[in-house]
């Protein structure tokens, strides 16, 4: 039953006032909504909705769109804290613009640019060297007392926005801090930057490099072992230098599953893992660059299919660089929708290019995800017949075709929120979509502007709310859709409203969050 339905069973003038306020409110917040998503507003309009009266969508515009230069300014400057820590977490914006949020002097503003975007984005753009060395060398966490430097450390190394070129360069970085962190990555410097550490005339950088040179000391391993937690266990299996006696004991406890993709993990020990009685141990060490004729031979006879097809793999991870690459796309079905992620050490490009002619569907798939493969290979696997080479291309190449880009939008919705956000991806040419019984598929039809008509009637409300933005609307035609709340979000992100209509709503919309009611009327003109 709708609030008109109900209303009309009231007698009481008190329950019509009521629900004009209410209808007046909801459509006041959807206009507000839509102006801040209008791609038509001007700098002028958008700045007025970082007014407090703005409520929620002065928020959702600093966080979720793109902003013209004299928007961006605004909200850097901008009094309220809201405002700012919005704006922090917008990857639509260059980051190199949001620089003067790194001192910010509330600790939330820094803790949120140092956090990244929130949903996060598949591909995380990074910040810029200058950022990250201010929020990496901060000596307090902000006047607000919230968090503290360390956590919003944290919050930066967990986020994705650190790219490996800086990584590898904090380890000559001047900044004794900034060597300090360099020394906690230990596995991924060099030998000389190691020795490096370990001399440098900062006792703290020493202490860094000394606490962390454990890693690749087979001993220190063994004995610090049995203090680790469980949870870390098979991480330091994994990834650090093992002793012999370690090793028998992995084998002894039936924990060998680390020692498959340990690059120390020593030749006799890979050998056993090669003939280890559990099929999905061999396949896990088949492909692994260091494995001798002999051993690949074996596994390209193995009983179990799998194995065999690990083994097939054998001539192309030549490098640990390649057997990463490889591995990122082992065991990832259609629908899988991990980060997107820059490599520390990349295969290279003549590598990848024999992974787009390999007959091996999942060395095709392992090139598509390499966002540097040429024109004339894309368009190649764009047609490929397996499609998870395609939808590997759509979601990690940059020049794949925008037809692609719109068939995996229609036919795996998992990776619709990574599409759309892509410059590539098909604002026209969707029209034939619109009776499509998915109505995400209809509402992309639906703000079509090649389409004859747009579907304002549609059964669902993100498809009326689509047609509504539709440019093709006239001015007039957008004046009834304002005065439906199905519509007028739509209309009000239409690009055809005019600037003075906008300031109009803004006017109403402000105003009358201003001067709200009183608690006594709102009190009197609801029913019991």
């Amino acid at each position: 039953m709708s609030a008109d339905d109900v209303v009309a069973t009231w007698p009481d003038p008190g329950a019509r006032r009521w629900q004009d306020d209410v209808v007046s409110d909801l459509l006041h917040e959807r206009w507000l909504r839509g102006i801040a998503f209008n791609p038509a507003a001007p700098s002028d309009v958008l700045i007025r909705l970082m007014d407090r009266a703005a409520g929620e969508a002065g928020l959702l515009m600093c966080a979720g769109r793109d902003l013209p230069d004299a928007v961006v300014d605004a909200a850097l400057r901008h009094p309220g804290v809201g405002i700012r820590r919005a704006l922090a977490g917008n990857r639509h914006i260059d980051p190199a613009r949001l620089a003067p949020l790194a001192t910010d002097p509330m600790g939330i503003v820094r803790a949120r640019l140092a956090g990244g975007p929130r949903p996060r984005p598949r591909r995380v753009r990074p910040l810029p060297d200058d950022i990250l060395v201010t929020l990496l060398t901060a000596e307090d966490g902000g006047s607000d007392g919230v968090v503290t430097e360390n956590e919003i450390i944290q919050e930066l190394s967990f986020s994705r926005q650190i790219p490996p070129s800086f990584y590898r360069s904090m380890a000559g970085h001047e900044h004794p801090e900034l060597r300090v962190h360099a020394a906690w990555r230990w596995q991924s410097l060099t030998p000389a930057q190691r020795e490096a550490l370990l001399d440098d005339p900062d006792p703290a950088v020493r202490e860094a490099a000394r606490k962390s040179s454990w890693e690749l000391d087979p001993e220190a391993v063994e004995a610090k072992l049995p203090s680790i937690g469980s949870l870390s266990k098979a991480h330091v299996l994994g990834t650090c230098a093992l002793s012999p006696a370690l090793v028998e004991r992995c084998f002894a406890d039936d924990a060998v599953h680390p020692l498959t993709w340990n690059r120390h993990t020593p030749a006799h020990a890979v050998a056993r893992l090669a003939r280890h009685p559990e099929a999905k141990i061999r396949e896990l060490v088949a492909a692994r660059p260091d494995l001798g004729p002999e051993l690949v031979a074996e596994l390209k006879e193995d009983p179990d299919e799998d194995v065999r097809m690990r083994a097939r793999l054998h001539p192309f991870p030549r490098t640990w660089a390649e057997y990463r690459a490889i591995n990122e796309v082992l065991g990832h079905g259609p629908d899988c929708t991990c980060p997107i992620t820059e490599a520390a050490d990349e295969p290279s490009p003549e590598w990848f290019a024999a992974c787009a002619a390999s007959e091996e569907p999942l060395l095709r798939r392992v090139a598509a995800s390499w966002p540097g493969l040429p024109a004339d290979l894309v368009e190649t696997l764009s047609q490929d017949t397996d499609e998870q080479v395609r939808i590997r291309l759509a979601c990690h190449q940059p020049l794949a075709p925008p037809q692609l880009l719109l068939d995996v939008f229609i036919t795996r919705p998992a990776h619709r929120p990574h599409l759309l956000t892509l410059p590539a991806f098909p604002r026209t040419g969707r029209t034939h979509l619109i009776g499509h019984p998915d109505p995400e598929v209809r509402a992309l039809a639906a703000a079509d502007p090649a389409l004859p008509e747009p579907s304002l009637e549609d059964p669902d409300a993100s498809v009326c709310r689509a047609a509504a933005a539709n440019p093709i609307l006239t001015p007039q035609a957008l004046e009834a859709l304002l005065s439906d709340p199905r519509t007028a979000e739509g209309a009000a992100a239409n690009p055809s409203l005019p600037v003075p209509r906008m300031h109009a709503l803004l006017d109403r919309c402000l105003n009358s969050a201003a001067n709200p009611p009183t608690a006594a009327g709102r009190q009197e003109a609801t029913p019991t």
